[in-house]
């Protein structure tokens, strides 16, 4: 079937096959400054690059052909399938998205319609009430906008009683899948597990950079190689107006194997309650997801003058408007980064072209940098002369925190501490101190390897931009990436750049930093009254309290824990409630590492049996078992430790007064 005409703008109007081919070789030069002994690789990579394009059957525009993934399956068949499925993760838009051009246009040369597919899983790592509720806003804003369109969508919400293969069945009766390129897990896996499960195309395509990742041919160590590289294309590109592909299909919403959720009209505090994720993560209350909340705090920043004047005042993290905070906005792709981009380079000046080079050079170097290097998210990903210094200076002294009192901002640091709770309390962190922030891991673990892996976590975890590529970027050079060796060496950094906490906290006010951290979570300040301590009223209170929300804990009797609990008398005690507990849940598990290192539990070896049918035998299921030290009620004393807990206190009943209770 011959593509029809689109009726889009002369800068989309298809190019012939061969002027694609060669403006992707051009741009391949271009990025990597081939030289003769280059060419082998240029030819091979063009050779690749052609036939892609022979393969696509339908003529797409250069400025979308560059941004898809090349290796990607060839089009679909003309007489298969009923709908163009776009399968929509992190360009949640309805503008300035190539992904969904993409789609339309596939839709529009097969004539079928296009179907959005909105999912929301369960399983994605460090899923919690933060993420959930700011990925939700998001899609709200990104269903509406594709009403306006005209273009149908869905949106599936995995939880009890709503889970299941649906992507698969919907793929299934798809003439191709398109989704955006996002070379980090578990989105790539995801991808890749698609492409194994169906017969339908997958095709990706790149929403997040201003030069596509797929014209790049490798990976940049150093952020001024890249810079140099690209430089051409992307001059070409950042100024260059977006013009949407006109969606004149109809609106299409297959028969679903699920219940749509109607973003409009949901309570999303009662849908997140309902999903199996981290609800010791709360939301944001001050940074709202979606397209309108993004571009509301952009224009406040450029309106400002805050952007003018943001390479004078940026690096002070005390002030609190000294940077865009756009970054968790463009990590789910909620606002444009050509918009952005363009908006920022039509200002000139050196707030502008500093800010500019944040977004354009050090984010999509790290972006390059993951798509080119599977081994991202590992310490393998580092220069080997990092890998060499920092193994060599392992045996250096060093001062250990555990996995809770670093993810509770609780260690002898207080500028540190002030670092991690920006994180915890409002998802995000200064640039200026993240760096810093980042750096003390190696000296707090037992390697690198170590450093890494509890960075990411902690990141992943509170960020509201967690696993983005960036994210990796600026964590990987912490420890040597993106950089080049330092003499003299630093003890446990060696050769690797330093960055001494207490250095840093010289160089700020860090009073002033700290009382910006510790503002509350929310614009009208709450108080809330848990009742009873047991182990679930301590946890929530603790999980409250260390948001900046103010609580208070009012508990019956004279001692903490609950069914946790611990009879004395003289000389002798036992445990009369709970007598162990076991970690059900891959979440309790590293607080309850942190308890053991601290000695506030420990495994119990203790002999357990089954007593049926008049017989004893041992008990099936091998588990670890852990007990309080020196009694069950050391975890209730533990966790009760910086609240405010009322003993001997009865509550006889609550009233409403007004608005509260």
């Amino acid at each position: 079937m011959q593509a029809r005409t689109s009726g889009v703008t002369p800068r989309s109007i298809a190019c012939s096959r061969t002027e694609l081919a060669c403006r992707a070789l051009v741009g391949l030069l271009q990025l990597n400054r081939v030289r003769s002994e280059q060419w082998s690789h240029v030819c091979l990579h063009y050779h690749s690059i052609l036939r892609h394009v022979n393969d696509l059957g339908p003529q797409l525009p250069s400025h979308l052909l560059e941004r898809i993934r090349l290796g990607a399956p060839s089009a679909p068949p003309a007489a298969a399938g009923r709908y163009v499925l776009y399968w929509a993760r992190t360009a949640l838009r309805a503008h300035e998205n190539p992904a969904l051009d993409t789609a339309v246009l596939l839709g529009e040369a097969y004539g079928v319609p296009v179907f959005v597919y909105q999912a929301l899983s369960e399983r994605y790592p460090y899923a919690s009430d933060r993420h959930h509720l700011f990925i939700l806003e998001g899609a709200r804003d990104f269903a509406a906008e594709l009403s306006a369109r005209g273009v149908g969508t869905a949106f599936h919400l995995e939880r009890e009683e709503h889970r299941g293969p649906h992507l698969e069945a919907l793929a299934a009766r798809a003439v191709a899948v398109v989704t955006e390129l996002m070379p980090v897990a578990p989105l790539d896996a995801w991808t890749a597990a698609l492409r194994q499960a169906t017969r339908t195309p997958v095709w990706e395509v790149d929403t997040a950079c201003i030069v596509p990742m797929p014209m790049t041919a490798r990976a940049f160590d150093r952020a001024f190689e890249y810079k140099s590289a690209t430089a051409e294309a992307r001059r070409e590109r950042v100024t260059s107006p977006w013009n949407d592909v006109p969606y004149v299909g109809e609106r299409h919403v297959p028969e679903l194997p699920f219940v749509s959720v109607d973003l409009r009209l949901a309570s999303f505090a009662e849908l997140v309650a309902e999903c199996r994720i981290d609800h010791g993560v709360g939301p944001v209350a001050e940074t709202r997801g979606g397209s309108l909340a993004g571009y509301e705090r952009w224009h406040g920043f450029v309106a400002s003058g805050r952007l003018a004047r943001y390479d004078r005042v940026r690096n002070d993290p005390a002030r609190g408007d000294g940077v865009s905070r756009m970054s968790a906005y463009l990590h789910y792709g909620m606002v444009s980064p050509f918009r952005l981009a363009r908006e920022a380079a039509a200002l000139r000046g050196a707030g502008p072209e500093k800010w500019l080079d944040e977004l354009l050079i050090w984010r999509e170097l790290a972006y390059t940098f993951c798509y080119h290097r599977a081994d991202h998210a590992t310490i393998a990903a580092i220069p080997a002369w990092a890998r060499q210094t920092l193994a060599a200076h392992e045996t250096d002294a060093r001062e250990r925190y555990d996995w809770e009192r670093l993810s509770r901002g609780r260690t002898e640091s207080m500028f540190w501490n002030a670092m991690q709770r920006s994180l915890l309390v409002h998802g995000e962190l200064h640039n200026n101190v993240r760096m810093t922030w980042g750096k003390a891991f190696a000296e707090w673990t037992a390697n690198a390897e170590e450093a890494l892996a509890l960075s990411v976590d902690l990141n992943h975890r509170y960020a509201l931009d967690g696993r983005d590529p960036a994210s990796y970027g600026g964590l990987l050079w912490c420890l040597g990436q993106f950089d080049r060796p330092f003499s003299p060496p630093n003890p446990v950094l060696g050769a690797v750049r330093g960055r001494a906490t207490a250095q840093q906290a010289a160089r700020i006010n860090v009073p002033a930093f700290v009382r910006h951290v510790e503002r509350p979570a929310y614009a009208a300040p709450r108080r809330v009254a848990v009742i009873g301590a047991g182990l679930a009223g301590l946890m929530c209170a603790r999980t409250l309290a260390d948001h900046n929300v103010d609580v208070v804990v009012f508990e019956k009797s004279r001692g903490l824990g609950g069914r946790c609990a611990t009879r004395r008398d003289g000389t002798w005690q036992f445990d009369h409630g709970a007598q162990y507990f076991t970690i059900r849940d891959d979440r309790l598990r590293p607080m309850v590492s942190s308890w053991s290192d601290r000695g506030v539990v420990a495994r119990w070896d203790g002999s357990v049996a089954v007593h049926e049918r008049g017989e004893w035998s041992p008990a099936r299921e091998a588990v670890d078992r852990w007990v309080g030290v020196p009694a069950m009620s050391a975890i209730g004393a533990h966790l009760a430790q910086d609240l405010t807990v009322r003993l001997n206190r009865r509550v006889a009943h609550i009233e409403p007064s007004g608005s509260q209770w």
